[in-house]
């Protein structure tokens, strides 16, 4: 018999399609309709901005304030020293604390953005690991905590048998990210009575862990959820593009391309992505992912206006369509569009057009660049490229210049006085 949970939150989770598994849905309904309910999710500190991939575990967040209860967005600045080996081919680069704490200081600004924190019941807090974790005595934790966790087990993991499978190394460092992580659950529910763990589907197991030594050696209940991991209908992984990843920082990603990520989405994966990635309301997700035909773009435009409006502001939203409909429907430059900004000094006597595609971020390498030119994918003020060797001087540059890539990527390119 399907158990139809009451709470609001698991409500949104399973109607919006967020929910994979979880450890008690009973009971976890149960204690979400009780009262507000301590959540948390952790993310290491491995950059200075987290990217769409990360978009799903922020929207479930947000999810969980708005229904009444406490996100807890766990930064793991104890357990980025040490590197998760969940879904990896090979060891994370070991970061320096000064690294960490600017790339945590970045990410803070990626949450401003979907929680609020603060000091009331449901407002969000962002705790470090490494408050518990740099202080751990090794043997101490070896007798307290080590104990409770059979090797065996740890080796049935899905993280570590897919490294060891393909004989690749793991090392004793990565080994104990999952006691760790386990540790970290254990610490959050004794200091803010934290009775939720989230994340995607790989992190099964170790929230599993972190629930078994939660129960053997406080004796109290506490709960689990993952979400599905995501990929394109086309099996692309989410935030990935060709580009690179799809920060959720304006400083690494313009708003403008963020907003053209979502805007470029397969017809098949509009419905799962409104439900997931916005607010809008299930009916009206439901008829904009039925549209057919050129049709479907009005939805794909709502997509990546309401993902961009949550993420960027609802003026930027406005200006990236405007910018879009200007280069796309009118032919025009558009505002809002990459820049790259040259000096006179930059172009001296003359600037390859292919060193103006790379720079602008086009293309990553020349190569790459003049096989797109080569390839009739090139274009310079809308009009066929097929000169790789062609030079633009100041003259040419004296207004800007629009360069694409495909139909799809553009960039302008402006010269300074």
């Amino acid at each position: 018999m399907t158990y139809h949970p009451k709470s609001d939150f698991l409500g949104v989770m399973t109607t919006r399609g967020f929910m994979a598994d979880c450890t008690d849905l009973q009971g976890l309904d149960e204690a979400l309709i009780k009262g507000v309910v301590p959540a948390y999710i952790g993310f290491d500190a491995t950059a200075t901005s987290l990217h769409a991939g990360s978009l799903i575990q922020i929207m479930m967040l947000r999810w969980l304030q708005k229904t009444g209860h406490k996100p807890i967005t766990l930064m793991g600045g104890g357990t980025t020293k040490v590197g998760d080996p969940s879904g990896r081919d090979s060891e994370r680069n070991l970061l320096t604390p000064e690294t960490i704490a600017g790339n945590i200081a970045g990410i803070r600004q990626v949450f401003d953005k979907y929680l609020t924190y603060g000091g009331g019941p449901s407002d969000a807090i962002m705790p470090n690991n490494a408050e518990w974790l740099d202080a751990l005595n090794y043997l101490d934790f070896l007798r307290d905590i080590g104990r409770h966790f059979s090797v065996n087990r740890m080796l049935s993991f899905e993280s570590v048998k897919a490294r060891l499978d393909r004989e690749q190394s793991l090392s004793f460092l990565e080994f104990n990210y999952m006691i760790l992580q386990a540790y970290d659950f254990l610490e959050l529910h004794r200091r803010y009575g934290c009775l939720l763990q989230m994340g995607g589907s790989d992190q099964w197991g170790n929230i599993v862990n972190g629930i078994d030594l939660t129960r053997r050696i406080l004796d109290h209940e506490i709960y689990g959820l993952t979400s599905h991991l995501l990929t394109t209908s086309d099996g692309k992984k989410m935030g990935k593009t060709a580009g690179g990843a799809v920060w959720l920082n304006a400083d690494l990603l313009s708003p403008y391309e963020f907003w053209q990520y979502w805007r470029n989405t397969t017809d098949a994966d509009v419905d799962r992505f409104l439900k997931l990635y916005t607010e809008v309301s299930l009916d009206e997700c439901d008829r904009l992912g039925a549209l057919g035909g050129s049709e479907i773009n009005e939805a794909k435009i709502t997509l990546a206006n309401e993902v961009t409006a949550l993420c960027h502001g609802r003026e930027a939203a406005q200006a990236a369509e405007a910018t879009a409909r200007e280069v796309f429907e009118k032919g025009g430059v558009g505002g809002d569009l990459p820049t790259l900004a040259l000096s006179p000094d930059d172009v001296g006597e003359g600037i390859s057009v292919v060193q103006l595609i790379v720079r602008s971020g086009l293309a990553k390498s020349g190569k790459e660049a003049k096989r797109l030119i080569a390839d009739n994918g090139a274009r310079l003020d809308d009009a066929p490229l097929t000169d790789a060797g062609l030079m633009l001087d100041t003259a040419a540059l004296a207004s800007p210049v629009k360069l694409s890539a495909g139909k799809k990527r553009h960039a302008l390119v402006t010269l300074q006085d």
